[in-house]
C-alpha cells in the first residue's frame, strides 16, 4: 500500500490538488504496477510562517523577493 505525503506551502487550489493526486496515482500504477485503490495520498498545506529554507522563514523569503 503505497503512501505519499506531499507538503506545500498554502495556495495550492482544490483544481491543482486533484490533478496531483491522478498524476501520482498514475506515476505509481505505471512505475511499481500497483492497484488505484490501493494508493492514498495525504497533502499537507503548510502557512509559510512555518516553512524555512536557505536560512530564512518563506514569507520572508518571498517578501524579499518581491
Amino acid at each position: 500500500m503505497p503512501y505519499i505525503n506531499l507538503q506545500v506551502t498554502k495556495g495550492v487550489n482544490r483544481e491543482q490538488k486533484a490533478q496531483i493526486v491522478k498524476q501520482f496515482t498514475e506515476t505509481l500504477v505505471i512505475v511499481l504496477g500497483k492497484k488505484p485503490e490501493h494508493i492514498h495520498i495525504v497533502i499537507q498545506e503548510i502557512e509559510e510562517e512555518n516553512w524555512g529554507f536557505e536560512g530564512v522563514l518563506t514569507d520572508d523569503y518571498r517578501k524579499r523577493e518581491k
